[in-house]
């Protein structure tokens, strides 16, 4: 992900949490809505900004000489999509309260890890899979009487299954999987969002957002213990930058 993306949705952000600090309806005083509660459901991509599912390493695996390369989660699982759903209540007009269940699981590529001895060293990793809730905090700004912008704080947990991962050399007639390269982790979320919703009706509406979501790292297993590999599974917190489209239903 290069920098121009990052500053972009940094900026999306901070110009929808301005629009919204600033607006004049935020002198319209703390009327309840009455749709207070409301729900939602999208689909979308957590594009990796950084994040290793591996680092690099020197070694020894059955007495020969191994040499591990750092591989991303964009270079091992590629950009997936995510369902989410959720609901929140209208505290007043324009702020909100907010959790969201999130879904996705990603299929790996077969990835070149290095060398072993004179041979090409591969890893065929496991799915990623995670469940993620996310408390949020959501104030809007009305730009027109249809469309209002919005920006959001997020704090949540990350459900993520173990991970394993098998290692081929045919050059050096290896074949080893290491189970529970990362062992079932909850890792500890923190985002921004900054998105636009538009009223479809009384009822319906649909929104786009962009954001900036980190993840704690995933809980490692010491399989590698004794080959000189223990630290290649020991860096793996990462930044995403989400996007997401999706239906809300006011009832």
């Amino acid at each position: 992900m290069s920098r121009s993306w990052i500053a972009t949705a940094a900026a999306l952000t901070v110009a929808c949490v301005t629009a919204v600090s600033g607006s004049p309806a935020r002198a319209q005083g703390s009327k309840p809505p009455t749709s207070p509660w409301s729900a939602e459901f999208g689909i979308g991509f957590d594009n990796s900004i950084s994040g290793n599912i591996n680092s690099g390493g020197i070694g020894n695996i059955n007495n020969q000489t191994v040499v591990i390369t750092r591989n991303t989660y964009e270079q091992v699982y590629g950009t997936g999509l995510n369902l989410h759903f959720g609901g929140g209540y209208m505290l007043d007009e324009n702020q909100e309260v907010r959790a969201t269940f999130t879904f996705q699981s990603l299929d790996a590529e077969l990835t070149p890890m290095g060398e072993i001895g004179a041979s090409r060293l591969y890893g065929q990793y496991t799915d990623y899979q995670t469940f993620a809730l996310d408390f949020g905090w959501r104030r809007y700004a009305a730009v027109s009487p249809k469309v209002r912008l919005y920006g959001e704080g997020q704090l949540g947990l990350g459900f993520v299954d173990k991970t394993d991962v098998t290692l081929v050399a045919p050059g050096a007639n290896l074949s080893q999987k290491v189970t529970d390269f990362y062992d079932r982790t909850t890792a500890f979320s923190l985002g921004v969002i900054g998105g636009a919703l538009m009223q479809l009706n009384d009822r319906y509406g649909a929104f786009v957002q962009v954001g900036l979501r980190r993840m704690s790292g995933m809980s490692d297993v010491d399989d590698l213990l004794g080959t000189g590999l223990e630290t290649i599974n020991d860096n793996s917190a990462r930044w995403t930058f989400p996007f997401s489209l999706g239906v809300r239903a006011r009832f």
